[in-house]
């Protein structure tokens, strides 16, 4: 499985932003209170907010309508979730959010960004600015879900070897993925090729007018900020303000995304293994982190720790504990904790961090979330290399990037068995939008930063915004990127040709 976050190429359909026209307007969406959504996520809704819920129809393929729903069966259900401050004032109007994947809930992310800055929410100054508005993207979650994957082959996947390197293991690997793309082409066959991004920048502008916006209003993270990309694309003068917080390169094959996330992880790891050396207080596996890391993989591939129930901790789950702390500075805690704890033949640690990624609960069951990554990278993906070069990636990847390398390369057999057709997304530029603001953060792993100027390049129109910290994703971090993309969401300030904001 390739991390989260990560994307499949498409190629330039010449700049004919727009060709199709605009999508239809969908019907008034007919919100209806939903505070059980909150409830079930949190326990609870945030102070001053109200929430509420309603679906819109959208034709299945945008391509072979008229830009309307229609109602012979073939449109397919989007869910939002609207929250709205009891404070709202000079309402600007809807901010959509996505929070990346592909195969993320933009309504659980609403929820969560509902909270306020003291959880680390969005600020009162958007809250009472915008409603925020949650969706849903085709495939995921509550909008016509794709789910093909038996939690037993989602277990065999994360559990699997994460650098098979003998000749039994690696076909092992490729026979799990080509079952995989099998039983999923046998559940859906040629609607697999309808969950691309393309197709769900098109579900947004529905959304857009469903909701009454004349302009969109977007925030986008992670894979998000390919989504929000191709919208600008396709609707360039249906843009007000879009904000892609930690930017994906479109224009990047597949073997070039792949390892160019290889190189993230393993930056990012140097970072946590210097954290490591400098606060060994707060890190048991300290001096050596990397050593301590190793040699867990390694024990774990030879002698798996059976926890709870007798699941195994083997090498593969273990691998996703570290992928899953990187992905905020505040996991390296939790990772060595785990990583010690797993000394001492506890592997609880472990789990939690690679089930917490995986959305994997404590009975063994999965969300839709990875199905619905494949299907979509799946969609949007129009390479492919051939087990041949994924092999020798491998090896020439092991030496290159010494714990990622290789299991991003044989992450990339995901899509190699995958029976649809393609429908790959346009990478030129958004031309006719105002300025986008692309932010990038130097540690991210999962989108490394050399992706962001590369993104506001090809836009034409995106300005960089750099938060010097760790993690995927700034917004709303830190009080500087902060400000920032306040001020440009709700005043169209646009940030300072090459600002930059400290880690702390």
């Amino acid at each position: 499985m390739l991390a989260a976050g990560c994307t499949l190429p498409g190629f330039d359909r010449g700049g004919d932003n727009n060709r199709r026209g605009p999508a239809s307007t969908a019907g008034a969406p007919d919100w209806k209170p939903c505070p059980d959504i909150p409830r079930k996520l949190v326990g609870r809704g945030a102070a001053n907010m109200r929430y509420d819920c309603a679906t819109i129809a959208v034709p299945g393929d945008w391509n072979a309508t008229t830009g309307k729903a229609t109602g012979d069966g073939s449109n397919l259900e989007i869910a939002l979730l609207r929250v709205r401050s009891s404070k709202q004032q000079n309402r600007i109007g809807s901010l959509l959010i996505n929070p990346g994947g592909p195969g993320g809930s933009g309504i659980d992310s609403a929820v969560y960004l509902s909270f306020g800055p003291s959880f680390g929410g969005l600020p009162d100054d958007v809250t009472r600015r915008f409603d925020i508005i949650g969706f849903d993207p085709r495939g995921v979650s509550r909008s016509s879900p794709v789910k093909c994957i038996s939690d037993a082959d989602l277990d065999s996947t994360f559990g699997y070897e994460p650098d098979p390197e003998s000749q039994a293991s690696f076909d092992g690997l490729v026979a799990l993925n080509r079952r995989i793309g099998e039983t999923c082409g046998d559940r859906y066959g040629e609607r697999l090729r309808l969950f691309s991004t393309e197709q769900a920048a098109r579900d947004m502008d529905a959304i857009r007018t469903a909701v009454g916006d004349e302009k969109l209003n977007y925030l986008g993270f992670s894979y998000g900020t390919l989504l929000g990309a191709t919208y600008a694309q396709l609707f360039p003068r249906n843009v007000r303000a879009l904000v892609l917080d930690g930017a994906v390169d479109p224009r990047q094959d597949l073997i070039a995304g792949s390892e160019s996330q290889a190189k993230g992880f393993e930056r990012a790891f140097d970072n946590f293994t210097n954290w490591c050396a400098r606060t060994p207080r707060d890190c048991p596996i300290a001096p050596d982190a990397r050593a301590a890391v190793t040699e867990a993989l390694d024990k774990a591939q030879a002698s798996p720790v059976r926890g709870e129930g007798g699941r195994e901790a083997t090498a593969g789950w273990v691998f996703y504990a570290v992928i899953s702390s990187l992905y905020t500075e505040s996991g390296w805690e939790k990772l060595a904790a785990a990583i010690e704890s797993l000394r001492g033949g506890n592997p609880k640690g472990v789990f939690d961090l690679a089930d917490a990624y995986a959305e994997r609960d404590a009975e063994g069951h999965y969300t839709n979330l990875f199905d619905a990554n494949l299907a979509v990278n799946c969609a949007d993906d129009e390479s492919r290399p051939g087990v041949d070069r994924i092999r020798a990636l491998q090896s020439q990847w092991r030496t290159k990037y010494p714990l990622f390398g290789a299991p991003l390369a044989v992450g990339m057999l995901s899509c190699e068995f995958w029976p649809a057709q393609r429908d790959p997304y346009p990478t030129g530029a958004a031309v006719g939008a105002p300025p986008i603001v692309v932010v990038g953060t130097t540690g991210d792993p999962a989108t490394p930063y050399e992706q962001t100027a590369k993104l506001a390049d090809m836009l034409g129109v995106g300005r960089v915004l750099t938060w010097e910290g760790e993690g995927h994703t700034a917004y709303p971090q830190t009080r500087c990127i902060t400000d920032a993309v306040d001020a440009y969401l709700v005043d169209l300030k646009v940030p300072a040709e090459g600002e930059r904001c400290p880690a702390r």
